[in-house]
């Protein structure tokens, strides 16, 4: 219910009381009070009550909820936090900010709790031992800035949730969370996933620029734009994120942008996703956990790397602050921000988590620069470090004039823009419903590897005309695989030569089955090299990871521009073409092999649904067609 008489933040503070304030518009604030529950499962999240009525309820969601996935976490027990809304006020900015505090706020033992230097080989540690052993192409590691607080915790936080109003900008959510024994303030640029009216909404923004001293400007900013290494890792973000959508969405989602994210002290670049989905919004929850932008791609994977190479559990960094909010048809909307650029405050200490993006060319150096960076954002707006002093202008007397968006300048906008040249035309443009083509009622099963590019794979078979099944690999029965009229034995990460994982070898069962009976198949990325193992091909790591890279390659007398994501390759000796019954088509000067064809089957190395492969869905529909070929003889 909303209130009616007028809310006094200070009384809340004072009676002690669980309550939230959100600014979510820029124009108020929200302030909501209610009864704490903490539940197991995000099924369990309250939305309704003992009658049935529909519930507001405000769910802080811990990054150990990707147990429910079946994945790997430092297991903290941080509870889901669920805020069941009794009362619901707004507060124009003006008047939130006279009535919120602006005490001091002494910090002591102030620093991280990973040295620079000990932070950095960790960097080194996952590039080497872990993209470049084909275990993902992107993975985040963190660590936190921590202090003692002096004085009140909770005036610490609203008196910090002020200052974040009055001097961050470009946030999508400043919030205060404030329930028994901990406090969560912050300011996060990323909605990482909102579904309103059925509309699907999610927010990759990846990429940090750290301004200097005095702001930003058309110039410095240039320079990051055109990066290779930010680019690219926001591409491979947008396609992890994009692999989610295509789970959630009957139409797979469609990418606008790339935008910038102008903050304070940091610029982001970011794509808006959108689809439509019927799920209940605690499934798309479920379903999205967590962003690929503070996890890494792919998002098992990453977990397990998370967990081998951090040191203490995340807590709720990198989880969501979820907003169910009840519709007149009594289901609810989502709205839910990443948990970052988030100060914890717990038994009188500050923590503030902060991760890098570490990719194929990372420099461990630069970051280490970047989680200062991201620190420094968070306890600069704060005010718990000094901030950036624009300079005044030159006639002191006359009003300064709002600082146009950098995004506006027709050279950064023509530069954002061009990006879009490299992407696939599939992702960008409205898809419309699958369509009715030659492919119409052959059943295929994709055999998911432990890589969720499977469900864009899946997407653009629907639009090829198949009926698709997807299964994981442990449950991808034989009967199942022999029954399929196209089996699509997917991508996962992983060496193709270890002898030890159960799931590579139930990999090889799956190829092996297929070419035994001489029925269709199609092998990508991992399956790809298990196949050519399987034909007689030798198998190598690459010198340097493909993780995230763009190539165009000859695949069988056709130029096909395609995103790769591998560390292994299979590979033969420049100049062949033909072992046996299959064709291959590889580099001429390498002999490294980007995909395979025989009686019945087909395979690529790269894969054909990134938004990277501009030419993955003509590609994907002359492999199908050679594999579902009668076999002569």
């Amino acid at each position: 219910m909303s209130g009616t008489a007028p809310i006094i933040l200070a009384d809340l503070a004072a009676r002690g009381i669980p309550f939230a304030l959100l600014a979510r518009d820029g124009e108020t604030v929200e302030v909501l009070t209610g009864d704490v529950v903490d539940v197991d499962l995000l099924a369990d999240i309250p939305l309704t009550d003992a009658t049935g009525g529909a519930r507001e309820v405000l769910a802080l969601v811990p990054f150990r909820q990707v147990v429910e996935r079946g994945f790997a976490c430092h297991d903290d027990a941080a509870p889901l936090r669920c805020l069941v809304v009794g009362e619901r006020h707004s507060l124009p900015l003006a008047d939130a900010l006279a009535q919120l505090p602006t005490a001091r706020i002494p910090l002591e033992d102030a620093g991280f709790d990973i040295d620079d230097e000990a932070y950095a080989d960790i960097v080194r540690r996952v590039i080497a031992d872990e993209i470049g052993r084909g275990e993902g192409a992107n993975f985040v590691i963190r660590r936190d800035y921590t202090a003692s607080v002096g004085g009140d915790p909770l005036t610490a936080g609203l008196t910090w949730f002020r200052a974040l109003l009055e001097h961050e900008r470009g946030a999508y959510w400043t919030f205060l969370v404030s329930t028994p024994d901990h406090l969560a303030v912050g300011a996060s640029p990323e909605a990482h996933v909102s579904a309103q009216d059925g509309v699907v909404t999610m927010n990759p923004i990846s990429g940090t620029f750290r301004h200097p001293a005095g702001g930003a400007t058309a110039e410095t900013l240039t320079e990051f734009l055109s990066s290779t290494k930010e680019t690219e890792e926001l591409f491979m973000v947008v396609d992890e994120e994009l692999k989610m959508m295509s789970a959630v969405c009957s139409d797979g989602g469609r990418i606008t942008g790339p935008h910038l994210k102008e903050m304070s002290r940091l610029t982001h670049t970011e794509y808006m996703l959108r689809g439509t989905s019927t799920m209940d919004p605690r499934d798309i929850l479920r379903e999205t956990m967590f962003a690929p932008t503070v996890t890494g791609s792919p998002m098992q994977n990453a977990c397990t790397v998370i967990a081998r190479h951090e040191q203490s559990p995340r807590g709720y960094y990198s989880g969501v602050a979820a907003l169910f909010t009840p519709r007149p048809d009594g289901g609810h909307d989502l709205d839910a921000p990443i948990l970052i650029r988030t100060a914890y405050v717990v038994d009188g200490r500050l923590r503030v988590p902060v991760g890098a993006t570490l990719v194929r060319h990372s420099d461990p150096y630069g970051e280490v620069g970047e989680t200062h960076g991201k620190a420094a954002g968070v306890l600069g707006a704060i005010g718990a470090i000094p901030r950036d002093v624009v300079p005044a202008p030159v006639d002191e007397d006359a009003p300064a004039a709002a600082a146009r968006p950098l995004g506006e300048d027709p050279a950064i906008a023509e530069l954002l823009s061009s990006r879009n040249a490299r992407l696939a035309a599939f992702w960008l443009n409205p898809q419309g419903e699958p369509e009715r083509g030659p492919f119409a009622g052959t059943r295929a099963l994709v055999v998911d590897a432990e890589d969720r590019f499977t469900t864009m794979l899946a997407h653009q078979l629907r639009h090829l005309g198949f009926d698709v099944t997807i299964s994981h690999w442990s449950e991808a029965s034989p009967d199942a695989v022999a029954a399929a009229d196209l089996v699509v034995s997917g991508p996962g990460p992983g060496d193709p030569r270890d002898e030890e994982s159960e799931r590579i070898a139930r990999i090889r069962d799956v190829v092996a089955a297929r070419l035994d009976a001489g029925a269709p198949l199609l092998a990508v990325c991992l399956s790809h090299q298990v196949l050519a193992d399987r034909v007689g091909l030798d198998l190598a790591p690459l010198a340097s990871p493909h993780q995230g890279l763009q190539k165009t390659v000859d695949v069988f007398g056709t130029p096909a521009s395609i995103g790769f994501y591998n560390t292994f390759t299979a590979r033969v000796s420049p100049g062949t073409d033909r072992v046996a019954a299959t064709e291959i088509a590889a580099d001429a000067a390498t002999g490294d092999v980007y995909a395979l064809r025989g009686p019945g089957y087909a395979s690529v190395q790269g894969h054909l649904e990134s938004i990277l492969s501009r030419d993955g869905l003509t590609t994907l529909e002359r492999l199908v067609t050679h594999a579902l070929s009668p076999v002569e003889g």
